[in-house]
This record gives structure tokens, sequence and C-alpha cells, in this order.
């Protein structure tokens, strides 16, 4: 059967859009290396009626698919499971930008397109795309964003990916098309169906298009990077600083991130002549640096440098953007990304950190993020010790994920489930809430083909 579906597939899509053997590997392998599985074959439509013919194919053989964009998911959703007759369905080569709307303030993009695209195509129309994932921008797509509800440095200002988007494309398990590329900003009849499909990873419908919101543009950006004594202090100063200034970012970044940063980052180097407990980069737009120098200064910080100069910010951003390759360069950790009140921030990092020091003696805790979101990259590793992730993970993660439930968090804030957290999330989610998911799985997908094993 796999030689004539195989022929099936590529009479709607072209030999040349359809790998299999070895050089569909690369695909089923994730971007950390931990997950790896099995695909017939990874088939590159170039538009969503091949999308929906595909489906219907795969519908009709019961073979599973899994959507797949840039594949930079750091939970396992976008590359095949092991032992399992399944297609990987990449949307790359649907990478074009149909409309930019100065007017409407809207783009209409194919679910291909490179993030960096549409920040350049936002650009040349003198408008903003704020969703600030620059650091992967050049290899991530809109289709997975919108998949993961990614979120990034501008969430304080601007939300996640399920706040920038108005309208969608999607087909659906049964390779039926729902048309919903609006680009209204108030449309009250019914059901906002859009939302079902953001987040959901690619297990209800695959996102072939997708209305986005445009800003615009700031007439000024400036940032400022911050020495503080301790999180409670940054917890005080984003309260302070967001009721006299319009910030985009707030990140928060432990001493001993910068240090493996200078460690396995060339051209990196100090932010001040002195080493501090923990840093801040703040971003603000369409203020006066005075303004954000005297409200610092009279804030209680440790010191604090703001700047408007653009390779001087840079710089300082490279910092916070180096912190995951220099950690990989280090070796394995155990990883977390996970959210809190924000006023409760300073509360997690602490209890979290003596739970686990009290546990395992000798632990490094690197801890970065979104702090004015609420959104911590909490990661924990053993120095010298190889052994440590494989024999000890589960256990830190539990540690971790139980003062996440005791102040009302989330132990996934902006990567999504995928594989990595499908059996831990039926600990900490509602039991009606997990209901009602399958429910809506089982709904619009009861042959359960669409990106099988993840999210439940």
């Amino acid at each position: 059967m796999s030689v004539e579906f195989l022929q099936a597939i590529a009479a709607v899509v072209g030999s040349d859009a359809l790998t299999t053997g070895d050089a569909a590997k690369p695909y089923c392998e994730d971007k950390r290396g931990r997950y790896f599985g099995d695909a017939l074959a990874v088939v590159f439509p170039s538009n969503s009626d091949q999308v929906s013919q595909v489906v219907r194919l795969c519908a009709s053989r019961r073979i599973p698919i899994v959507p797949q964009g840039g594949n930079t998911s750091l939970c396992g959703a976008s590359v095949p499971l092991q032992g399992m007759e399944q297609i990987i369905l990449n949307l790359s080569r649907m990478n074009r930008i149909v409309s930019v709307d100065p007017i409407d303030y809207t783009m209409t993009v194919e679910a291909g397109c490179k993030l960096a695209s549409i920040y350049e195509a936002a650009e040349k129309a003198g408008r903003l795309f704020p969703l600030g994932l620059t650091a992967i921008a050049a290899n991530c797509e809109i289709g997975g964003n919108l998949s993961t509800n990614a979120g990034g440095i501008g969430v304080l200002r601007y939300g996640n990916a399920r706040d920038l988007v108005l309208g969608l494309e999607v087909v659906l398990p049964d390779g039926r098309i729902w048309n919903g590329l609006r680009g209204l900003r108030k449309d009250n009849t019914g059901y906002d169906l859009k939302h079902l499909f953001v987040g959901a990873e690619g297990t209800l419908g695959i996102i072939t298009s997708a209305v986005l919101k445009l800003y615009p543009k700031p007439q000024s950006s400036l940032t400022a990077c911050v020495a503080i004594d301790s999180p409670e202090t940054a917890v005080r100063l984003l309260a302070h600083m967001r009721s006299c200034c319009a910030l985009s970012g707030f990140e928060i970044m432990s001493r001993n991130c910068l240090e493996l940063v200078f460690k396995h980052v060339s051209g990196t180097r100090e932010p001040f002549e002195m080493a501090y407990p923990w840093y801040l980069l703040i971003k603000a737009d369409d203020v006066e640096k005075d303004i954000v120098s005297e409200e610092l200064q009279n804030s209680g910080v440790l010191e604090s440098l703001v700047s408007d100069d653009p390779e001087q910010t840079e710089q300082w951003w490279r910092l916070r953007r180096s912190i995951s390759d220099a950690q990989k360069s280090e070796g394995v950790s155990v990883k977390h990304d996970v959210s809190v009140p924000v006023s409760r921030v300073a509360d997690f990092i602490e209890q979290a950190s003596r739970d686990l020091r009290d546990r395992f003696p000798g632990i490094r805790i690197v801890a970065f993020g979104h702090m004015g979101d609420g959104n911590i990259h909490y990661n924990a590793s053993m120095p010298g010790d190889a052994a440590f992730i494989a024999k000890n993970e589960k256990v830190v993660n539990r540690i971790v994920y139980e003062v996440v439930s005791r102040l009302e968090g989330s132990i996934s804030a902006e990567h999504g489930l995928g594989q990595l957290k499908r059996e831990t999330i039926r600990e900490y989610k509602d039991s009606v809430e997990l209901e009602l998911m399958k429910r809506i799985k089982d709904a619009l997908d009861p042959l359960g083909l669409m990106n099988p094993g993840k999210v439940l």
C-alpha cells in the first residue's frame, strides 16, 4: 500500500515535492536532537488545495499526518513518533506574503512564511509585526508560531501569537478547507473558531494561511540595561516602570546566564565594570531617554545604562538571545518553560531554587526570560556529572512543577506540550479542562490522524 499511496501523493504535489528514505531523516528529528521518529515521506505542498488533497488521501487510508514548518519546536511537536506509518506535511513551500494592507493594519500570509520575511514586509509598509522571536526568526515559520501560540519578548505590550491573528485558513482532518481569512476587528457571530487552532500544535487541523495584525512603528525606542540585587527588586521595578513608560520588553537574566554567554559566545562583553547577581533588559518605545534614566535612578537599582543607539542596544540584546546557545554549548540541562503570575515570579525562583538545592546540592540553576509576562525559562544541570539528567530529570521536573502548581502557574508558557509534556499535563490540568479538550479533539479529528501523540 505504501508505494501506491506515495504515488497518489506524488500525483498531487509532484515527484519533486516528496522526499523519502535518508533524505527524509533530517525532518524526522527535532532541533534539540531529543526526539526522532519515522515517516513514510516528507510532503511539500505548494498551496492549500494540495494540502486538502493530501489530507483526503491520508484520511481515506487512515495514515496519520505530522504538520511541520521550520521544525524549531522545543517539545517534539513537529516530528513524527517512532514505529508508526505516517507522513510529514511540511509547509515551507507555502511562503507567499499574499497582501499587506497598511490602512487596515493587516497582512495576509501563507503558513510557510519565515517570521523574518514577515518582519521585513511589515517594515517596507511602514508598519510593525511585533511577534518578538528575533533569535529564531530566520528559521521559524508563522504557521508553527500560531500552532504553538508563540510568545517572545514583545508579549508585555502586544500579546502572544493568539493576540496577533485576525483570521485563519485551515485544512480540516477530513480534507475540507475552512476559509476564515477575515481581517475584522469585531465579529460577534458565534464561536471564534480560529482560537481552536491557535495553540493546538496541529492536532485539530493544519493552518495554511493567516491574516495578521500590524501595528504602527514606534517613532523611537530605547533599551535600559539594569543591574539589580534580586528578582524581588525586578517585580517592584516592573510595576513602577509600567506606570510611567510604554514598555514592550522586560527581560531578566541571572549572573550565571551571562557567564555562560561570555564563555561560549565570542564578541560578547560585560555590560558594566562590576559583576552583579541579576540583570534586566527593559525596552521602551516613544519615551524620552531622560525620563527612563531618572525613573531608574530613583528606583533603588544597583546600576543602570540607558541607550537609544542601535549598536549599543544590539550588544545588550545579543546577551539575552545567546543564552540558549551558550547553554547548549555547555551541555544538556533540564529545561522548563513555565509561567506564574507576574507578582509571584520572585517567589517561584526562590522556592524552586531552594527546593532543588536541598535535594541536589551543587545543582546549577540558569534562570532567565520574560519577566514582563511571568514566563521564566528555568533550567537546571549538575556541572561535571554527565549522567545527572538521565538519572534525575523526572525528579527535577516534579520539584519545579510542584512549585509552579502551588503558585497557580502553568508548566508550559510559550513552547507548548508536544511530546515532552503530553503525559505530565494530566497531573496539573483540571480534569474538566482535559475532558473538554478530548471532546474537541474527537469532534474534529475522530480518526486521530492529526499529529498523533502530541498534546493529548
